[in-house]
């Protein structure tokens, strides 16, 4: 080989390695964006899966099928709006004013039981933490409601995409060599399957625990019971997380009817949690996306960590298509050993997969 070669195979690996870095310090600048993109992707999967719902009930256009389904999801959130829109406010507000109160009968409970008095140092802890919570109510409703723009954005951005997904999904394979566009076609739509398989999933457990834990404060006799159910509906899109957080403060309203109540809310946020572990979401994870729960717990302590909340949030279903595009590309592709794909009966290698 000629030093005129050495030098230009030389050159070209150096061009790589700093158009990779390049790539990379971009990625990580972007990283913001690129967030709010990707929540618009899940929002628009979430659409498309609804109007492809609805094409299987009545044979409808693709833009048809879309057009119903935003005006029936706008519509029916105006309509629980008006008819549990003064409800849901005066239980939120009542929420807010009986938990400080709340956090302190608990803990003056706490501290006259003997287990109270062996855990008084982690009871502190707690109190402190509460107290730098309370302290910074007003950065965190400033952040939130400097969110509202972010998020308005994101439902635009996701009606776009779901408008045309083919566009895009066109445009994100002109930027990968022909050679292995189709592979990697393969793997976009392998992706998007298991995203709108994983959000079908999670809506129905979101929606039998919301039930199921509304009930059984309203059983209970627990203040709020409908603004509680809302908050554990709405935390559980966050796995492992979110129930724990959403089980705080319908316990400590518990105290605040009874010890006995408070401890009986306790049981019934563990019965549900273990109902969802244990039977309802291996279920579901039958027809939808397993992730091992490790995996899962680290991408929300990594994803919360750069993000914060918006990676939090997004950290489920990000984990969701990088999971897929791993085993599609890395494993099946690169490794040539069979591995099941979310909707796929069974495994396949790269000599089985399409090309």
């Amino acid at each position: 080989m000629t030093p005129q070669n050495d030098l230009a195979r030389f050159t070209r690996q150096a061009l790589i390695v700093i158009g990779l870095v390049t790539v990379l310090i971009l990625v990580w600048a972007l990283l913001p964006v690129l967030m709010l993109v990707f929540g618009a992707i899940v929002f628009a999967a979430m659409l498309l899966s609804l109007a492809h719902l609805l094409q299987r009930l009545v044979p409808v256009s693709d833009g048809i099928a879309l057009a119903v389904v935003l005006v029936l999801l706008s519509t029916s959130l105006g309509l629980m709006l008006w008819l549990f829109g003064s409800q849901v406010s005066s239980e939120l507000a009542t929420l807010v004013e009986t938990l400080p109160p709340a956090y302190e009968q608990f803990n003056d409970w706490v501290e006259d039981t003997t287990i109270g008095r062996l855990l008084a140092e982690q009871t502190g802890i707690l109190r402190n933490n509460v107290g730098r919570i309370a302290t910074s109510a007003g950065a965190i409703a400033m952040t939130l409601s400097g969110g509202v723009m972010n998020l308005l954005l994101v439902f635009i951005g996701a009606i776009y995409i779901a408008a045309q997904p083919g566009l895009y999904r066109a445009g994100m394979l002109q930027l990968v060599p022909r050679s292995v566009r189709t592979v990697f076609a393969d793997a976009l739509d392998a992706s998007a399957r298991a995203l709108r398989l994983w959000l079908g999933g999670q809506l129905i457990a979101m929606a039998a625990v919301a039930v199921l834990t509304g009930l059984g404060l309203w059983l209970l006799g627990v203040p709020a019971a409908f603004a509680l159910a809302l908050i554990a509906f709405l935390f559980d899109f966050v796995p492992i997380i979110g129930p724990i957080a959403a089980a705080i403060p319908g316990i400590l309203l518990g105290f605040t009817v009874s010890p006995r109540i408070g401890v009986a809310t306790a049981v019934l946020y563990l019965v549900i949690q273990q109902l969802e572990s244990n039977l309802l979401q291996p279920l579901i994870q039958q027809r939808a996306v397993e992730l091992p729960p490790a995996l899962l717990l680290f991408s929300l302590l990594v994803f919360g960590g750069l993000q914060g909340f918006t990676g939090l949030l997004l950290a489920a279903p990000l984990t969701v298509v990088l999971y897929v595009l791993v085993k599609r590309l890395y494993v099946r592709e690169m490794l040539d050993t069979p591995t099941v794909i979310p909707g796929e009966s069974s495994p396949q290698s790269t000599d089985a997969a399409p090309r």
